[in-house]
């Protein structure tokens, strides 16, 4: 139904996304139960760092606070997502933001310390992370009317061809790419989901 719901605003045909989704088919998605004890009050940190997902779509059910997102612009401050009674927050990931070449964007999250009482609480979370099928290329999709065209360029301002590459490729990148970070090898635009090409940004 979400994907169903995406198509209408890229102005995509009916189940296009959904048709790169399909239930039957092989997929890296993943389903994620999280247990997060309270922590101290004197030692409250950054639970998970910034980053973006990689996927399409991400649905969070939780009751308690913590997940915090970042708006865009230069002055943006981190704030609360708050969970509301049967209710799940969706989210998009880089994927969405290849299909339709930056009209659907992710955005940068994190998880914190929830707000007020509630850090005295543990906090109990189900995630379902939707990824498109395996050998599904991940490129701008074709067939809208408002999907702006692509006009790629390096860091140099010279212009590129667009990638293209299977979404089993990609995500195994993204997660090896997470893993190098951890030892400081690449940077946070390299690792976290949020590489210039997959995103497009440029400055």
């Amino acid at each position: 139904m979400i994907l169903n719901l995406l198509d209408d605003s890229p102005h995509l045909p009916p189940s296009t996304l959904a048709n790169m989704h399909r239930l039957h088919a092989i997929s890296g998605d993943q389903v994620r139960i999280i247990k997060a004890p309270p922590q101290p009050p004197d030692d409250r940190r950054t639970s998970l760092g910034q980053h973006t997902d990689f996927g399409s779509v991400t649905v969070l059910f939780n009751r308690v606070g913590g997940l915090q997102i970042l708006p865009p612009g230069q002055d943006a401050e981190w704030c609360y997502a708050r969970p509301l009674p049967g209710h799940a927050i969706i989210n998009l990931g880089d994927a969405m933001v290849k299909f339709t070449n930056g009209l659907l964007r992710s955005n940068i999250h994190r998880v914190v310390s929830p707000p007020g009482a509630q850090a005295e609480t543990t906090r109990y979370s189900g995630v379902y992370f939707a990824r498109p099928e395996d050998d599904v290329i991940l490129k701008r999709l074709e067939g809208s009317d408002c999907i702006p065209p692509l006009t790629l360029r390096d860091e140099t301002g010279a212009v590129v061809e667009e990638e293209e590459i299977r979404s089993k490729d990609w995500i195994t990148r993204r997660a090896l790419g997470n893993r190098r970070a951890l030892h400081k090898e690449i940077g946070y635009a390299q690792s976290m989901g949020t590489e210039t090409m997959s995103r497009r940004i440029y400055t």
